[in-house]
């Protein structure tokens, strides 16, 4: 596929879903506090985003994402390394990854308002146990299929241990490592806005709690696609970091 049909087809798709919202609000059918055209929606979008008033929430949520993913890859990507280089940890641990994975992290949300309380820390523990799945799955997978060959080579280099971890698999792996951080940060922008609603904060969560209730639905619509440009650009972001990878 050709870079101009990458971008033409989203394009494509995006003009006839506001197309046809469009036709189905301006039918009249369908009340405007239920479901606003796509033009109030543009409107109100820009306000919010011209606004000084709304960039504090937006700041707060991408805050408590991105320390979110940063906690949950610390613990994860050391993990991974244990697990890979170690037959022991791999055979223990690997039944308890299937059976937690089966548990959604927003489940564990009422334990940590019980452990940690409201606020800040307890949104972004929540995005650390979204994030730390992907992460972790996705750098053993990456390390577990470095080439065998390379591996062989660098150990009779004299390369082993900690060494060979370092400068050979962990460079092949790192194309896994940034394709798990990738899909983490938008689990982690999900995970601090449903944090936010379910123990407290001050991030575009609690501004949707707040719109949810003042049955603003133009204002919920505009909030709900500032998330998904913060989500869509930092994974256009990590894409095009892991696009440009030698290897």
């Amino acid at each position: 596929m050709s870079r101009t049909q990458t971008w033409l087809a989203p394009l494509v798709l995006a003009v006839v879903l506001v197309v046809t919202w469009g036709l189905a609000v301006s039918g009249g059918g369908v009340p405007r506090y239920f479901l606003p055209g796509p033009a109030d929606v543009g409107r109100r979008l820009v306000a919010d985003l011209t606004s000084p008033q709304v960039w504090p929430y937006i700041g707060l949520t991408v805050a408590q994402a991105v320390l979110g993913a940063l906690v949950g890859a610390l613990v994860a990507l050391p993990l991974a390394a244990l697990i890979h280089k170690s037959r022991i940890v791999a055979a223990a641990v690997n039944p308890f990854l299937g059976a937690t994975q089966a548990i959604p992290a927003i489940a564990l949300a009422p334990l940590l308002v019980l452990w940690i309380g409201y606020g800040l820390w307890a949104v972004v523990t929540l995005c650390a146990l979204m994030v730390f799945f992907p992460i972790l799955i996705s750098s053993v997978h990456g390390l577990r299929h470095v080439p065998e060959e390379i591996v062989q080579a660098a150990r009779i280099d004299g390369a082993g241990g900690l060494r060979l971890l370092l400068l050979i698999e962990a460079p092949l792996a790192l194309a896994s490592v940034l394709a798990g951080l990738r899909n983490g940060f938008t689990l982690a922008v999900t995970g601090a806005v449903v944090g936010e609603m379910v123990m407290g904060g001050s991030g575009l969560g609690m501004l949707l709690t707040v719109q949810r209730d003042a049955v603003d639905t133009a204002g919920m619509f505009s909030s709900i696609l500032i998330l998904c440009l913060i989500a869509s650009g930092a994974y256009t972001l990590i894409h095009a970091i892991e696009r440009r990878l030698p290897v």
